[in-house]
C-alpha cells in the first residue's frame, strides 16, 4: 500500500482529456525506432494550427508521459505528416512542437506537403527557418513514406504511414481510460484499506459483552465489504489484462506493441500490488480480529465471572448468617438440614466457579492479551470456593460437636427424670419390710450404673470438651442440668441412706421409747451425736407407733423437691415459647400486614388480595396486642410465684375468647392463601424476614397456641397432684378445654349451610357432634315408618338453648387440598317444645327426643355411653332452665 500511495500522481488522464484525444492531432501508435525511442506521430489535422495551446499541451504532455521512464528517457522520435498539407502547416507545426514539447526529443521527421511548389516552398522554407525553430535534434524531411521506412521499421509504423502497426484510436483511448480507472481503483482500495486499518487500530476495546460483540459484527461486516471491494478490483484487473490480450489470444501470429507490452506489465504490477496489499491487510485482520475475539471472551468471563461472584458473595453471606448453633436438639437438626440446604443450594455456584476458572486458564494458555486480568480473577474464584467448602465443614463440625452436646445433655435430663420418676414409683409401703428395702436398693443401684450413659459426671472434661461451642445460654444451660443431676444424685444417696437402715438386720428388740426431736427425719440436728443403735431404735419407734407417717414424710420431701424441679421447668417452657410466639405473630404483621399498605410494593399485590387484608389476617393485630402488653407479662410475673400461674388463666378467659373469632374466619383466609399464597409479593415479604416456612405456616401458630395451654396445664396437674394450688390449676384446665370447645363448636357453626334465620338469635351453641338418628312420624303412611325406623340417617346435630339443629354433613375438596366439611340444614325442633326420653329399649347408647306430644319421634344413636349421657345432661339443663324461667 505505501508504493502505491507514495507514486507520483499524474497530473493528466485520459479521462480529463478524453474529447482532445478523441480528435486524434497527435496519437501514440505504440512503435519504437530502432534503438526503442517511441515514436508520437501527429496526422494530418486541418485545424491543427487553430488547437488551443492548452489542448495541445495537455494532449501532448499526456502521450509524453504514457512510455517507462526507460523508454522516454531513450527520446522521442517526432512524425509529422503534412503531405497535403503547405508549408505554413509544416512550420507551424514545427514551431508549435519545438516550443510546447514536455519530453526529450531524438528526431523529427517531417512528410512534406506532396504537391510541387509546396514540396520547393519548404525545401526552401527549412533552410531559412531550421535555427528559428530552436530544436537541437535534426529534422528531416521527407519526401515520401519509403523514405522513412529507411529510419523506422514498417512494423512499428500504421498502415497510414505504408506500415503494418495495427493502431485503433477508440481502442487505444478505451485501453488508456480501464488502465487508469484500475490504477485508481487500486489506489482508491489500498486508501481504503489503509484508513480501516488506522480505525481498527485507534479503536479502544469496549469494556462490556454487547458493545464487544456489536463491535466485532461491525468491523466483520466492514472487513467483509472491504474484500468484496478487493475481489472486484482483482476481477477489474483481469478483464483488463485479457482485453489487452486480446489480439495474441485471438491470433497467434500477431504480437502486442511495445506500447502494449507496457500496459500489460502495468495492470499485472497493479494487481501484484493489489495481492501484496490483500495479504498485508489479511494478515492485520487476522491479529485484528483475534484481539477483538479474545476481548469478546474476556468481557464473557468478566461478566460470568460478576454474576458468579455475587451468587458465591451472597452464599457466604447467608452462611456467615448461621451463626447459630443451636439451644436443642431438634434445633440442631433443623439447623443441619438447613446447612445442608445451603450446601445443595451452593453446588451449582460452586461448579460453575470451578468451570469459569477452568475457562480462564484455557484462555491464558491459549496466549491471551488479558492474562494479568484473567489470572487474578481465577484465584478469587478458587478461594472463594475454598472459602465456602471450608466453612461449610467447620459449620457440620461445629453442628455436629453441638448435637453431640444436646444429645449428652438430653441424655442427662432424660436420666434425671428417669431417676426422680423411680424414687418417685418406690411404693413407701412395699420398702417397709426387710426384702422390699434391698429390692428398691437393687433397682436404685441398677439405674445408678446407667449414670455413665449420660458422661456427665466429670463437669470439667465436658466443658473442656465443648469449649468451643459453649455460649453463655448454653454453659447456663448445662449448668443448669449439672445442678440437676448433682440434686437428682444427692436424692439417690438419701433414699438410698434410708433404705440400707430398713434393710438391716435387727439385732435387739424395739423399745418404746419416744423420739427425740433432733432425729426427725426432715431434718438432722448436727450439734448432737447419737449412738447408731439408739437412731435406729427411735426410727423403728416412728414405724411401729405411727405407722410409715416418717416414711411418707420423707417421701413426700423428695416428691415436693422433684415436682417443684419439674413445674418450674414448665412455666420455664411456658414463658419461652410465648415470648416466641410473640415474637412471631409481630413478624407477621410488620412483615406482611403491615407490607400490603407499603407504596413499593403495592404493584406486587395481586389484584384478588386488594381490599382483603382483614379476610387473610383475621384478628391478628387483636391477638397479638393481648399476648404482648397483657398476658406475656402477667405470666412473666409467675416465675417468683408459680401459684399464681393458674390464675393468670382464670382472670383472662373472656380475653381469650378472642381465639373463637379468629379460628371461624380461618377457613376464608386460606381460601384466599390458595389464590394468592404464590404471588411474588409473598416471596419478597419472605425474603426479607428470612422465614423459612411461608405465610400460611405461620397464620396456622394461633390455632397451635390455643390448644398448646391446656397440655401445659395437665403437665403441670400431674407435677403438683394433691398440693396447694391444684384446685385452681383444675379449674384452669377446665377453662381451657371450654375454650377450646367453644372455639371447635363455632368452627362447625359457620359451615352451616341453608338455614333461612339467624343462628346467633339461637342462643349459645352448647353442644354439636355426629349421631344415627331414625324418625317415626304418627302421620304418614306405615311402610314409610317401617322403612324410617330400620334406616339410620346420618346428622350432625347442633344443639343451642333455644333451638335443636339438625343437619347432614357433607365433605369436600377445594382445588386439590384437604376435605373441608359444611353442614346442610334438613330439620330443626324448638327446645321449649321437646321431650326426652333417656332410655330406649334394646340399646343403652340410644335416647329419644319427642316433639308435639310425640307427634315427631327422633331416635338418637350415640356414639359412645358417655357421649349419650353428655347430651342428655345438656338437655336436661336447657329444659330445667326453661320450666325455671317460666316459673
Amino acid at each position: 500500500p505505501d508504493e502505491i500511495m507514495q507514486q507520483e500522481i499524474r497530473p493528466l488522464v485520459a479521462v480529463d482529456i478524453i474529447e482532445q484525444l478523441h480528435r486524434q492531432f497527435a496519437i501514440l501508435s505504440g512503435g519504437r525506432g530502432k534503438d526503442g525511442a517511441p515514436i508520437i506521430t501527429f496526422p494530418e489535422f486541418a485545424g491543427f494550427s487553430e488547437i488551443p495551446d492548452d489542448d495541445f499541451l495537455n494532449v501532448v504532455t499526456y502521450l509524453t508521459s504514457i512510455p517507462s521512464l526507460e523508454a522516454a528517457s531513450i527520446g522521442f522520435i517526432i512524425i509529422i505528416d503534412r503531405r497535403r498539407d503547405k508549408w505554413s502547416a509544416v512550420k507551424a507545426s514545427l514551431t508549435r512542437i519545438a516550443g510546447a514539447f514536455p519530453g526529450n526529443l531524438q528526431l523529427v521527421f517531417v512528410l512534406r506537403p506532396s504537391r510541387f511548389i509546396q514540396r520547393a516552398i519548404a525545401d526552401i522554407g527549412i533552410k531559412l527557418y531550421r535555427d528559428d525553430f530552436k530544436m537541437k535534434v535534426p529534422i528531416i524531411m521527407l519526401n515520401s513514406v519509403s523514405d522513412l521506412h529507411g529510419y523506422i521499421d514498417k512494423s512499428q509504423l500504421t498502415r497510414e504511414l505504408g506500415g503494418t502497426l495495427e493502431y485503433g484510436h477508440s481502442q487505444w483511448i478505451h485501453h488508456r481510460t480501464a488502465i487508469e480507472n484500475f490504477a485508481m481503483t487500486v489506489k482508491t482500495t489500498a486508501q481504503m484499506l489503509q484508513t480501516f486499518g488506522t480505525d481498527l487500530a485507534e479503536t479502544e476495546l469496549p469494556n462490556d459483552v454487547q458493545c464487544t460483540e456489536e463491535l466485532l459484527s461491525s468491523h466483520s461486516d466492514h472487513h467483509s465489504k472491504l474484500k468484496d471491494e478487493l475481489k472486484l478490483a482483482v476481477k477489474q484487473g483481469a478483464t483488463l489484462l485479457t482485453c489487452i490480450r486480446e489480439p495474441v489470444t485471438r491470433s497467434a501470429s500477431s504480437k502486442l506493441s511495445p506500447d502494449e507490452l507496457e500496459n500489460v506489465a502495468t495492470v499485472e504490477r497493479l494487481l501484484a500490488q493489489l495481492d501484496e496489499t490483500e495479504k498485508a491487510f489479511d494478515q492485520f485482520w487476522t491479529k485484528h480480529h483475534l484481539k477483538l475475539e479474545q476481548c469478546l471472551q474476556l468481557r464473557h468471563f468478566e461478566h460470568d465471572f460478576r454474576e458468579v461472584k455475587l451468587t458465591l458473595d451472597n452464599l457466604l453471606e447467608t452462611q456467615a448468617g448461621f451463626a447459630d448453633i443451636g439451644d436443642s436438639v431438634t434445633r440442631v437438626e433443623n439447623l443441619l438440614k438447613e446447612q445442608k440446604h445451603l450446601e445443595e443450594k451452593g453446588q451449582e455456584p460452586l461448579e460453575k466457579a470451578q468451570s469459569l476458572a477452568l475457562h480462564g486458564e484455557q484462555l491464558i494458555q491459549n496466549n491471551h492479551y488479558a492474562v494479568d486480568s484473567i489470572r487474578p480473577k481465577c484465584v478469587e474464584l478458587r478461594r472463594i470456593c475454598d472459602d465456602f467448602t471450608n466453612e461449610t465443614k467447620k459449620k457440620y463440625d461445629i453442628l455436629g460437636k453441638s448435637l453431640e452436646l444436646h444429645k449428652q445433655l438430653d441424655k442427662a435430663s432424660k436420666w434425671c427424670e428417669a431417676g426422680i420418676y423411680l424414687l418417685a414409683s418406690q411404693a413407701v409401703d412395699k420398702c417397709q419390710s426387710q426384702e422390699g428395702a434391698e429390692t428398691a436398693l437393687v433397682e436404685i443401684e441398677k439405674f445408678l450404673v446407667t449414670a455413665k450413659e449420660h458422661q456427665l459426671s466429670n463437669p470439667k472434661e465436658f466443658y473442656n470438651q465443648f469449649d468451643m461451642i459453649l455460649t453463655p445460654e448454653i454453659k447456663a444451660n448445662a449448668q443448669r442440668i449439672v445442678q440437676k443431676l448433682e440434686d437428682v444424685q444427692e436424692m439417690f444417696d438419701k433414699r438410698q441412706v434410708s433404705l440400707k437402715k430398713l434393710a438391716a438386720k435387727q439385732t435387739r428388740p424395739v423399745q418404746p421409747v419416744a423420739p427425740h426431736p433432733e432425729s426427725s427425719p426432715k431434718r438432722a440436728s448436727p450439734k448432737i451425736t447419737r449412738p447408731a443403735a439408739q437412731e435406729n431404735t427411735s426410727y423403728h419407734f416412728q414405724v411401729r407407733r405411727r405407722g410409715s407417717a416418717a416414711q411418707n414424710g420423707n417421701h413426700a420431701l423428695h416428691c415436693h423437691s422433684l415436682s417443684f424441679l419439674s413445674f418450674s421447668h414448665i412455666i420455664n417452657e411456658l414463658i419461652e415459647t410465648e415470648r416466641v410466639y410473640v415474637e412471631e405473630l409481630q413478624s407477621i404483621i410488620e412483615g406482611y400486614a403491615s407490607e400490603m399498605d407499603n407504596p413499593s410494593l403495592v404493584h406486587l399485590i395481586p389484584s384478588a388480595l386488594q381490599n382483603k387484608k382483614e379476610i387473610l389476617f383475621g384478628n391478628l393485630p387483636e391477638i397479638y396486642d393481648f399476648h404482648n402488653r397483657i398476658f406475656l407479662k402477667e405470666i412473666e410475673n409467675c416465675i417468683e410465684n408459680p401459684e399464681l400461674l393458674a390464675r393468670c388463666f382464670l382472670k383472662r378467659k373472656e380475653d381469650l375468647q378472642i381465639y373463637e373469632k379468629y379460628c371461624q374466619n380461618k377457613p376464608r383466609s386460606e381460601a384466599l392463601w390458595r389464590q394468592c399464597g404464590d404471588s411474588i409479593f409473598f416471596q419478597e415479604c419472605q425474603r426479607k424476614l428470612d422465614h423459612k416456612l411461608s405465610l400460611d405456616a405461620y397464620l396456622l401458630k394461633p390455632v397451635q397456641r390455643i390448644t398448646k395451654y391446656q397440655l401445659l396445664l395437665k403437665e403441670m396437674l400431674k407435677c403438683s397432684k394433691n398440693s396447694e394450688g391444684t384446685a385452681e390449676l383444675e379449674e384452669a384446665l377446665a377453662t381451657m378445654l371450654d375454650i377450646i370447645k367453644s372455639v371447635n363448636d363455632s368452627m362447625h357453626q359457620i359451615a352451616i349451610t341453608g338455614y333461612e334465620g339467624d343462628v346467633s338469635e339461637l342462643g349459645k351453641l352448647l353442644m354439636q357432634g355426629s349421631f344415627n338418628v331414625w324418625t317415626d312420624h304418627k302421620k304418614g303412611h306405615n311402610k314409610v315408618k317401617d322403612l324410617a325406623r330400620f334406616k339410620p340417617m346420618q346428622r350432625h346435630l347442633f344443639l343451642y338453648t333455644k333451638m335443636l339443629l339438625f343437619c347432614k354433613k357433607r365433605e369436600e375438596n377445594t382445588d386439590g387440598h384437604e376435605k373441608t366439611a359444611s353442614y346442610s340444614f334438613k330439620n330443626s325442633l324448638k327446645m321449649s317444645t321437646v321431650g326426652i326420653t333417656e332410655n330406649v329399649k334394646g340399646d343403652n347408647k340410644k335416647f329419644e327426643i319427642w316433639y308435639n306430644g310425640r307427634e315427631e319421634v327422633y331416635i338418637i344413636q350415640a356414639s359412645s355411653v358417655e357421649l349419650k349421657n353428655t347430651w342428655i345432661s345438656e338437655i336436661r339443663k336447657v329444659l330445667t332452665g326453661q320450666l325455671e324461667a317460666c316459673r
